[in-house]
């Protein structure tokens, strides 16, 4: 006999986790104690990670600076340039094993302190770094990531005292994800996502999102460099989706392409959370299983 079991179906992992969101990041919202241990306001930083991780780098520094706690800098964890006076390092992963976050903080070692923020309480980095702020409950069984990065994010966000923007998020995510989505959303020829300041990480992550999980093509801008070259893309059967505020009149420049200009009124991290649930049901609707993508595993250990 067929298991029709719910644990059977493509993308099933992916599906609750990326369900859970908003109780995850309420949980986040609480760690007061744990919050405590990332960076203070003044010091200079630099924040790494590889793949989605990096991108939710991207958005932590850009609402750190902005909120005016601190030069803050983004660096996928082989490139990062660690000569420049930093008081500390912020390691963002969720598996706590990636070759490249290890790398760095043996690099790092008894110079810079770094903090682990890991979503597997057993990992190696858990120990090797300084000091580690722990989100078992937000890991994954997914090999595509969902809910660890965004946990992740709402963790840095309440650090920095954005109370108000972190029950928005939490309150618009109840309502997409309770909702139904636009079912057009998921069957576009081709996807491009933008973003401004702190919603340029989530472009990032929306893009890579649907690659990983449908085999889609994507491509993610900043906002105003859209305009630059990009736009040439845009087309009838296509998606421009921006994350927050637009530009004014980008639509209307989309618009007059043929192609479909998305946005919506939520919390940009909520948004993320609907880009989600469009990248599953895209990835099923082509009979791909986003728990086991082609070509990737859950963490990239590399041979030394």
């Amino acid at each position: 006999m067929t298991d029709q079991t719910p644990a059977a179906a493509a993308g099933a992992h992916m599906r609750a986790e990326l369900l859970s969101q908003p109780e995850t990041w309420a949980r986040a919202a609480d760690m007061r104690d744990e919050q405590k241990i990332l960076p203070s306001a003044g010091q200079r930083i630099a924040v790494v990670g590889c793949g989605t991780s990096w991108f939710m780098a991207q958005s932590y520094a850009a609402l750190r600076e902005t909120s005016g706690q601190g030069i803050t800098d983004a660096y996928a964890a082989s490139e990062a340039f660690l000569d420049r006076g930093y008081d500390a390092i912020v390691a963002l992963t969720r598996s706590g094993t990636t070759s490249e976050v290890l790398e760095l903080t043996e690099q790092v070692k008894g110079k810079i302190p770094v903090i682990g923020v890991i979503g597997d309480p057993d990992s190696p980095l858990v120990e090797l770094a300084d000091a580690a702020v722990l989100l078992p409950f937000a890991d994954e069984t997914s090999v595509v990531q969902t809910r660890f990065a965004t946990t992740a994010l709402t963790l840095f966000r309440a650090s920095l005292g954005l109370d108000a923007d972190v029950a928005r998020s939490i309150a618009d995510a109840e309502a997409v994800l309770s909702a139904d989505d636009d079912e057009t959303l998921a069957t576009a020829e081709q996807y491009t996502f933008l973003g401004r300041n702190w919603t340029i990480g989530l472009a990032h992550e929306a893009a890579l999102k649907m690659r990983e999980s449908s085999q889609s093509w994507t491509e993610s801008y900043p906002s105003m460099d859209y305009r630059h070259g990009p736009i040439a893309i845009a087309a009838p059967g296509r998606i421009t989706w921006q994350f927050g505020v637009a530009p004014e009149g980008l639509s209307g420049q989309v618009e007059a392409t043929g192609g479909r200009f998305v946005q919506h009124d939520v919390d940009p991290l909520a948004d993320l959370a609907r880009l989600h649930r469009v990248a599953l049901d895209r990835a099923v609707g082509k009979g791909l299983d986003p728990d086991q993508p082609r070509n990737l595993s859950r963490s990239v250990i590399l041979d030394a």
